[in-house]
C-alpha cells in the first residue's frame, strides 16, 4: 500500500509542480522520480532503475532521433512546399478547410500505429500552413492525438498487440468489435475539427466567401539555398518507400529512418559542409525532444522499480483490490472504467501485463469471455496519449509551442467524446455485456 502511495503521489506532484511552473517539465521528469525512488527505500538502485527506465525508451529515442533528421531534411529540401502551397490557395485562407484537411490527414498518417511518424508527418506539412494563416497549433496538437488515439487500436498497434498476447486473440477477433467505434470516433473528430474551423473564422475575421491569400514566409539566403526543388520526387519516393516499409514491419523504425536519413543527406546535400550546416539547423528542436523522451525514461524506471516489487507493481495490486465482487455483472465495464487511469497511470506494458492478467481472472470467473476482457481493456486508449509517460507527446508539444498544462487541459475534453463513443458501441454490439 505504501508504494502504491507513493506512485500515485510522485505522478500527482511531477503534474503539479510542473502545471504551476515551478519546474520545467524535464527537471521535474528528472528530480521528482529520483526523489520518490529514495522515499521508497530504494537507496543508490534508484540510479539503477532510471538507467534500466532509460534502456527502455531507447528504442523510442533513436528513432525519433533519426526521425526528427530525416524530416527536417525533407523540409529544409522544400519537398513539402509545392503541397503547402497547394492547400494555402485551395483553402483560400479558410482555416475550416485547413482544420478538416488536418483531421483527415491524420487519420490516414496514423493507419502505420506510430505516434512519432504521424506527429513528424502532419507538423512537418501543416505547421507552415498554420504559421501563414495565424491558425492556433494547438488545433493541430488537439486534432493530431485525437486521430492518432483512435487509430493506434490497429492490431499493429501498441496496446492492442498487447491485449492480444495477454488474452490470447488474433488480429481480426479483436479488429472486430472496434471497428465500429472507431469509425464513429474518426467522424466524430472530423466534427470537432469543422467546429474548431468555425470558431478560427470567427476569430480570424475569415468569411467563407472572402478569399485572403496568405503571405509566403520570409525565407534567408542561406535557406533558398538549401532548397532543392529538383529533387521533389526523389525525395517523395524516398519517403513513401520508409513509409510503406514502417507499416508491412520490414526493418525497425530506428534503421529506416536513420538509413533513410543517411540516403537523403547524401543525395540531396553531398557537400559535407552543407550537410553539417543543414543538420546544426535541425539540431535544436531534436535536443530539446530527445532530452523529454530520456526524461520520461527515468520517470518510467523509478516507477517501475524493482521486478515486481516497484510501484508500478504495487499501484496494479491496488487498482485490482479496490474492486467490489458485487461489481461482477458489471466486471467489463468496470474493467473500460479502471483502463482510463491505469493507462495514464502506467505505461501500456505496465498495465496490459501488470494490472489486465489479475483483472481478467476475475473477469473469467464471473463469466465473461476473453474478447470481453480485451475490449474492455483498450477503452482508457482514448486518455493515454495524455500521460506524462508517453515520450511522443514532448515532441508534438515542442513542435506545436504549447506545455504540458495546455495540452492535457484543453485536450481531455475532446478524448471524453472518443471514450463515451467507444463505451455505446461496445454496450450496443454486445462486445462489452452486462451479464
Amino acid at each position: 500500500m505504501y508504494l502504491a502511495f507513493l506512485g500515485f503521489a510522485m505522478i500527482v506532484v511531477f503534474m503539479g509542480l510542473i502545471m504551476a511552473k515551478k519546474l520545467s517539465p524535464f527537471t521535474s521528469l528528472i528530480i521528482i522520480p529520483v526523489l520518490f525512488g529514495l522515499l521508497a527505500g530504494y537507496g543508490w538502485d534508484t540510479l539503477e532503475y532510471a538507467m534500466a527506465g532509460i534502456k527502455d525508451v531507447a528504442g523510442t529515442f533513436s528513432m525519433m532521433t533519426f526521425a526528427i533528421l530525416y524530416f527536417g531534411i525533407m523540409l529544409t529540401a522544400g519537398m513539402f512546399d509545392p503541397m503547402v502551397d497547394k492547400v494555402v490557395s485551395w483553402c483560400k485562407g479558410d482555416p475550416l478547410k485547413v482544420l478538416v484537411g488536418t483531421a483527415v490527414l491524420a487519420a490516414f498518417v496514423s493507419l502505420d500505429g506510430d505516434g512519432t511518424t504521424t506527429v513528424m508527418i502532419c507538423c512537418t506539412a501543416m505547421i507552415p500552413i498554420y504559421e501563414r494563416l495565424k491558425i492556433k497549433k494547438i488545433y493541430l496538437a488537439t486534432l493530431i492525438i485525437l486521430q492518432n488515439c483512435i487509430m493506434n487500436l490497429i492490431p499493429w498497434g501498441g496496446p492492442t498487440a498487447r491485449v492480444m498476447s495477454v488474452m490470447h486473440l488474433d488480429a481480426g477477433e479483436i479488429l472486430a468489435p472496434l471497428v465500429p467505434g472507431m469509425v464513429l470516433s474518426a467522424i466524430y473528430v472530423i466534427g470537432v475539427s469543422y467546429y474548431l474551423g468555425l470558431k478560427e473564422r470567427k476569430r480570424l475575421g475569415v468569411s467563407k466567401d472572402v478569399e485572403n491569400h496568405a503571405v509566403k514566409v520570409q525565407l534567408s539566403e542561406e535557406e533558398k539555398a538549401w532548397k532543392r526543388p529538383g529533387l521533389i520526387w526523389f525525395n517523395l519516393i524516398l519517403t513513401a518507400a520508409i513509409i510503406v516499409a514502417l507499416i508491412m514491419g520490414l526493418a525497425s523504425s530506428a534503421i529506416l529512418f536513420g538509413v533513410g536519413t543517411a540516403v537523403a543527406l547524401l543525395v540531396n546535400y553531398p557537400n559535407q559542409k552543407i550537410q553539417r550546416n543543414v543538420i546544426s539547423s535541425i539540431a535544436p528542436d531534436m535536443i530539446n525532444v530527445v532530452m523529454m523522451v530520456l526524461g520520461a525514461g527515468v520517470l518510467m524506471g523509478i516507477l517501475n522499480g524493482p521486478e515486481n516489487a516497484g510501484m508500478s507493481n504495487a499501484i496494479a495490486e491496488f487498482l485490482v483490490a479496490v474492486i467490489p465482487e458485487s461489481l461482477a455483472k458489471y466486471f467489463a465495464v468496470v474493467i473500460a472504467v479502471v483502463s482510463a487511469p491505469g493507462t495514464y497511470l502506467l505505461n501500456n506494458d505496465a498495465f496490459y501485463y501488470g494490472v489486465l492478467p489479475p483483472l481478467a481472472a476475475t473477469a473469467k470467473a464471473y463469466g465473461f469471455t476473453d474478447l470481453n476482457v480485451g475490449f474492455a481493456a483498450l477503452m482508457g486508449q482514448a486518455f493515454h496519449f495524455l500521460s506524462p509517460l508517453v515520450p511522443f507527446i514532448y515532441l508534438l508539444m515542442d513542435k506545436t509551442e504549447i506545455t504540458l498544462a495546455q495540452y492535457q487541459g484543453y485536450i481531455f475534453k475532446w478524448c471524453i467524446g472518443i471514450f463515451v463513443i467507444f463505451m455505446a458501441a461496445g454496450l450496443a454490439t454486445g462486445y462489452l455485456p452486462i451479464l
